[in-house]
């Protein structure tokens, strides 16, 4: 079954959606008029409840299908990015420094068009949770709408969210049962030495060696720490130090994303981290205060779940067009804490050749939206059938 005939109907309407919430990017938990927006659309479309305030500004909403059933949650994220639009398009952000530079308003839109086909049609079983997600980006939405109690204040027993896959194949669905996408951590590493003039560093106590040989050691640990067959990654990514070349600086600082895919290497590069840097601190007769920020956790996705999300993209886009068993990847989530929470999967949709997430010059591919939309719907109508 190709895109619903239905939602291909709306597809002029979804791109105005689309193109007014990127011309109107919000950031973290302040969504507040992109919220209000979706929430306009929902009453239009004619959903039984909106329930607004969740998380700051998320909201969930039900659709009741025809008798009793299983509730199943459909989430599509909403925030923007704090990054100057490049696109030139005439639908380009409005508000200087944000931009949906990652498709978020895509995703609304997914949802959206689903929601205006599960509202008319009603060809299911149950109740369908809409749930719109801030703070994605930065925050954990996700985390906090899952700790305001959304899973069991609508009984919601299933969760399934879309992002969208720029220079995959148009229309094309990845996704694979267990992990598909990395934990998130981060470590920022301050250096306190003794600074100096540059011509007597014996008189001082050089912050900046330091930072390279803890820098260099951190390097060493997935290579001589973690098994081979684990994947994992720690890049440092910013350095920082100094103000001019004849002095010894007095501090230093450097970053590092540390990202794996299960909890006991996840444990191992925090411990391994700390070892080196306290190691070297006092080796280089420094000072080193970590802080550790525990991220996201890795996205796994249940295996039967993800069978069954793979067969319905199956139905919607052919068998050719879907990778059930595709690579995991670094990137990270806060749908994971929804799939800690409830059964479900995550999956990708490529849009096509374009810029990549998180560039000035990315723009979501209006064409996807229907997919999406369609996939999200046929979902409901296949999990809970009339009868």
């Amino acid at each position: 079954m190709p895109v619903l005939n239905r939602i291909a109907s709306y597809a002029e309407e979804m791109k105005g959606w689309r193109r007014h919430l990127h011309m109107h990017p919000e950031l973290a938990f302040d969504c507040h008029e992109t919220a209000a927006f979706i929430a306009d659309r929902l009453r239009e479309i004619g959903v039984d409840e909106i329930h607004t305030g969740i998380a700051k500004t998320g909201i969930v909403a039900l659709i009741k299908g025809q008798g009793d059933g299983p509730t199943i949650g459909l989430r599509a994220d909403m925030d923007a990015l704090p990054i100057e639009e490049m696109t030139g398009a005439p639908h380009a952000s409005t508000v200087k420094g944000k931009m949906h530079a990652c498709g978020h308003d895509g995703h609304v839109t997914m949802l959206l068009g689903a929601a205006k086909y599960l509202a008319e049609t009603r060809n299911f079983a149950g109740t369908v949770a809409l749930i719109f997600q801030p703070a994605e980006e930065d925050g954990g939405g996700g985390q906090v709408m899952v700790q305001e109690g959304i899973m069991d204040r609508f009984g919601i027993g299933q969760v399934y969210g879309i992002h969208n896959a720029p220079n995959v194949a148009f229309g094309h669905f990845t996704t694979t049962p267990g992990p598909l996408m990395a934990s998130v951590d981060t470590a920022f590493v301050y250096i306190t030495g003794k600074g100096g003039h540059g011509a007597t560093p014996h008189e001082c106590v050089d912050p900046v060696v330091a930072v390279v040989g803890m820098v260099q050691a951190i390097q060493t640990i997935i290579p001589r720490n973690v098994y081979a067959l684990e994947e994992a990654v720690i890049s440092v990514t910013q350095i920082h130090t100094g103000t001019a070349s004849n002095i010894i600086p007095e501090e230093a600082m450097f970053c590092a994303t540390i990202r794996c895919f299960k909890p006991d290497v996840r444990a191992l590069l925090k411990k391994r981290f700390h070892e080196i840097v306290e190691g070297h601190a006092t080796a280089y007769g420094v000072t080193a205060r970590v802080d550790y920020d525990w991220g996201y956790p890795a996205t796994i996705n249940h295996e039967d779940e993800t069978d069954f999300a793979a067969a319905v993209a199956r139905d919607v886009v052919g068998p050719d067009a879907v990778d059930a068993r595709a690579n995991r990847e670094m990137g990270s989530e806060d749908f994971s804490y929804m799939l800690e929470a409830r059964p479900g999967a995550y999956l990708f949709l490529g849009t096509g050749p374009g810029a990549g997430l998180h560039h000035a010059a990315y723009d979501f591919n209006d064409e996807a939206a229907p997919v999406g939309a369609s996939f999200f719907a046929r979902l409901v109508e296949r999990a809970q059938p009339v009868g």
